[in-house]
């Protein structure tokens, strides 16, 4: 996701107002009083808020514009809804309106379906733990998770991992000097892993050692997967041939692997 370009949403993030708290009081008596011009200018003061926001949401993949544009819906609805009584700044009133509403976004464009109960259960956890770093400066340990929110430690676990976006075995890792590091590259292989190379390898010299004719039994029984009585018929001796050159070329094979 790139959010650091100069214009996002045809806005040009570099010439984004700043505005001092003296300005925010001022404006925002305006809103009150019903000024649309104001509240157009306070909006604008305050999309680097959104802009440092969705900084937090650059693993999701997602096209910055879009999230911009869900954070902004998020700042509006912050902007009609604070109260100016509560003594509180307007940035801590907003920030978790902003995140909540680029959290639904992405909750309700997820890839998999998740239940109702699922996501209710993660968002609780996540509004928890934000809560509780907030005030203790430092983020729960899962025991602390589960006493805080009342639910157990597996269903917490559970719901938080259905809500992550699935990850491309193609996404990059990590990436040194022009050598990049991917996702399936961290994953075991315990259908291809070395050893059972090295057993194929060894497998297919045993076979070659065999008498051509064996070899031949070989690869029509166990590779093409055909029946004795079909083998038989295919190279023109008996049944009971194929049965006793096969059983002599298992035997050699397997004296070989020893």
């Amino acid at each position: 996701m790139a959010i650091n370009k100069v214009e996002i949403c045809g806005v040009n993030t570099s010439r984004l107002p700043i505005l001092t708290d003296g300005e925010k009081e001022d404006l925002f008596r305006k809103i009150k009083a019903g000024d649309r011009e104001a509240r157009e200018h306070y909006i604008q003061g305050n999309l680097r808020l959104v802009l440092s926001i969705i900084r937090r949401f650059q693993s999701s993949n997602e096209n910055a514009d879009d999230l911009f544009q869900i954070g902004c819906i998020g700042l509006i609805k912050a902007i009609d809804n604070f109260d100016t009584t509560l003594n509180v700044k307007f940035s801590t009133y907003a920030v978790p309106m902003i995140i909540g509403e680029i959290r639904r976004y992405l909750r309700d464009n997820h890839a998999l379906r998740v239940s109702r109960s699922l996501r209710d259960t993660a968002y609780k956890a996540i509004y928890t733990r934000d809560c509780y770093l907030k005030e203790k400066l430092r983020e729960p340990s899962l025991m602390e998770l589960a006493e805080e929110t009342g639910i157990s430690k597996e269903d917490i676990v559970y719901a938080l991992d259905a809500i992550q976006k699935p990850m491309s075995l193609y996404d990059p890792v990590y990436s040194e000097g022009g050598d990049t590091l991917y996702v399936m590259d961290q994953i075991s292989d315990k259908k291809n892993r070395e050893e059972k190379w090295v057993e194929d390898l060894s497998l297919q010299e045993a076979i070659r050692r065999l008498p051509n004719r064996e070899k031949h039994i070989i690869s029509l029984r166990f590779f093409q997967g055909k029946t004795q009585m079909e083998v038989a018929s295919e190279i023109g001796i008996s049944q009971a041939q194929v049965s006793r050159l096969e059983k002599s070329a298992l035997k050699n094979m397997r004296n070989y692997l020893r």
